[in-house]
């Protein structure tokens, strides 16, 4: 279940902070690692501060885009210490995060996500996730290198795993109530957004509109079936749409 996990670093500038993440993710039993467009793959120095951990650096994916390293995930929680204008889900705590990672992983792939050393994930990428989660820290001072905030959300999220009775759950959510990837999310999304064109509710680009109501669709966390219903409504009222 801990393999359903997966670590999405984007556009890593320092190679020591890919071998520093991958040494903090086997600590924690955590081995997915995906690298989106990092500026140096593979790297002496990665391969240095990893110490140990280089089968995780070598079983490491380098992908183009954070959807196409998110597109089959049922959760994607992104780590940001700034607040965002976008309303998606947020945890205050860790730990909170972490449960619920560990109660979707043990049915299909979820990623945490963790940006640039500067200046973490934009806009855009956090619209790529379904949920967005902070590190209480300092408030004069809450900076944290990128190794140590994957560290500290590994060990919550392996926390919370070791919580659990045994490796077998006690709680199994029903198949029905599985979360949607991010692909059929996806699918949802712009099925909507075709209907409100066709059906005049944007007569010009509204960005904010539709901004709004995948935030609202995100905090309702849909399953699976739900997501399917509300397609199958969407398709009947477009099947219905007067002909022109």
């Amino acid at each position: 279940m801990l393999s359903n996990i997966r670590i999405v670093l984007v556009q890593t500038f320092h190679p020591g902070n890919i071998g520093a993440t991958a040494r903090a993710m086997k600590t924690m039993g955590l081995t997915e690692l995906i690298l989106v467009n990092p500026r140096a793959f593979p790297d002496e120095e990665a391969t240095r501060l990893a110490a140990g951990a280089t089968d995780v650096l070598e079983n490491a994916r380098c992908v183009g885009s954070l959807e196409e390293a998110v597109i089959d995930c049922v959760q994607v929680v992104g780590a940001s210490a700034r607040l965002r204008s976008l309303p998606l889900p947020h945890f205050d705590e860790p730990d909170e995060m972490a449960q619920q990672v560990i109660e979707n992983a043990a049915h299909a792939p979820v990623a945490l996500v963790f940006g640039r050393e500067r200046s973490g994930l934009t806009n855009d990428e956090i619209r790529c996730c379904t949920h967005h989660v902070s590190i209480p820290a300092n408030p004069e001072y809450g900076i944290l290198n990128l190794s140590q905030a994957v560290q500290i959300l590994a060990y919550e999220v392996h926390r919370a795993w070791r919580k659990q009775d045994g490796s077998d759950f006690t709680y199994q959510r029903p198949l029905e109530a599985t979360p949607p990837s991010r692909e059929q999310f996806i699918y949802f999304q712009e099925h909507l957004a075709r209907l409100m064109q066709q059906s005049g509710f944007l007569t010009q680009p509204h960005a904010r509109t539709e901004e709004q109501l995948q935030a609202l669709f995100a905090r309702a966390q849909p399953s699976r079936k739900e997501l399917s219903l509300l397609r199958g409504l969407l398709s009947a009222f477009e099947t219905h749409q007067p002909k022109s």
